[in-house]
């Protein structure tokens, strides 16, 4: 399978956000402290499927990326598979200075093709192009895969907060994890 990473377009509309972006939840991260380092441990639940499309506010989150295109600090990549867009990913100049991935996505059917290792090394090129120190992002501690894979590509987690999700949901018990890519 052929993949194309490339930059969001006027003419692509808005039909590159619909994507299947949900996934089975068998697991969670539960999180340790050793000194300054962070890790973990899986620990398995009950199998659900989440959705963020299902969340409350999901339609008001959704935003105009037309300011992205040609932006220096912000830029939205699709990953296009079989004439169809199978990814994407939104990234911008954090206040920072790190790359700052507020979204990626991968639609299930395209999942283990590595579509979203290609839109990590395009995040890297955009980061070290602009004079980025790294790359950070945040996922949550129920989405051990995304977790697993953010490791593998590179990434160390740099911090955690127990009360982001509880603004939603105040018996939440979804931990918010900040990732760290850092450039040598």
């Amino acid at each position: 399978m052929d993949i194309l990473i490339r930059e969001l377009t006027v003419g692509d509309g808005e039909r590159w956000m619909d994507l299947d972006g949900s996934f089975i939840v068998d697991s969670i991260l539960v999180l340790s402290l050793t000194g300054q380092r962070i890790g973990y441990t899986v620990k398995e639940i009950p199998a659900y499927k989440k959705s963020y499309a299902d969340e409350p506010f999901a339609e008001e989150a959704e935003t105009d990326y037309s300011d992205y295109i040609g932006s220096p600090d912000q830029i939205v990549y699709l990953a296009v598979a079989d004439n169809e867009v199978a990814g994407h990913m939104i990234l911008k100049r954090n206040w920072n200075q790190y790359a700052y991935i507020e979204d990626i996505k991968v639609d299930a059917r395209y999942r283990g093709c590595g579509i979203g290792r290609k839109l990590i090394e395009q995040a890297k090129r955009w980061a070290k192009d602009g004079g980025m120190p790294g790359i950070m992002l945040e996922t949550q501690s129920n989405n051990v895969r995304a977790c697993k894979f953010y490791e593998s590509c590179g990434f160390v987690i740099g911090g955690f907060d127990t009360y982001v999700y509880k603004g939603i949901d105040q018996q939440s018990d979804e931990i918010a994890i900040y990732w760290y890519l850092m450039f040598e």
